[in-house]
């Protein structure tokens, strides 16, 4: 089974976060956390979060990009377990067993996304709010793809060798 984790390339999300998701932690698109807002919610921090962060699910916090990797089924049981913590704490479930459900369903929905993906291969998401609630897309990047100079440019080009 494959699932993602958090991804860094530089500190951006340092910056454009509330609270940035922790390297090589789980992540799932955390799209529910958004269900009730409106345009005016959708300022600063709070905007970028929304528009395309990925919400871990140890520290809760956002990342703009996750690669796909393989997670065991004692870490999905475990991942499961502290999502459905975080609906009783955060969102007033009303126990983790009546939680488990919908932390499962959010975590397969991950699942699904990653399914078929080579390792590695990174994932964003682009969030907008429209008149029936918020839509979700996500961006596939392969890993052949997802060089670094997609992601900065550091010198010039023109000292490569040209061929004639």
């Amino acid at each position: 089974m494959m699932l993602a984790r958090a991804i860094h390339f530089d500190e951006s999300d340092r910056n454009v976060f509330h609270s940035p998701a922790r390297t090589g932690e789980w992540c799932i698109s955390g799209g529910f956390e958004f269900s009730d807002w409106s345009q005016a919610d959708l300022s600063g921090k709070a905007r970028q979060a929304f528009s395309n962060g990925w919400l871990g699910v140890e520290t809760f916090g956002r990342v703009t990009f996750v690669a796909v990797t393989q997670i065991e089924p004692s870490e999905f049981d475990s991942l499961k377990q502290a999502l459905a913590a975080h609906f009783v704490q955060m969102y007033g479930a009303p126990s983790i067993e009546a939680a488990a459900g919908v932390a499962e369903d959010e975590l397969r929905h991950m699942v699904e996304l990653c399914d078929g993906q080579d390792p590695n291969t990174l994932l964003t998401v682009a969030r907008e709010l429209t008149e029936t609630g918020v839509k979700e897309s996500f961006r596939i990047i392969e890993s052949r793809d997802a060089g670094l100079d997609q992601f900065a440019i550091h010198g010039s080009l023109d000292d490569e060798p040209h061929s004639h």
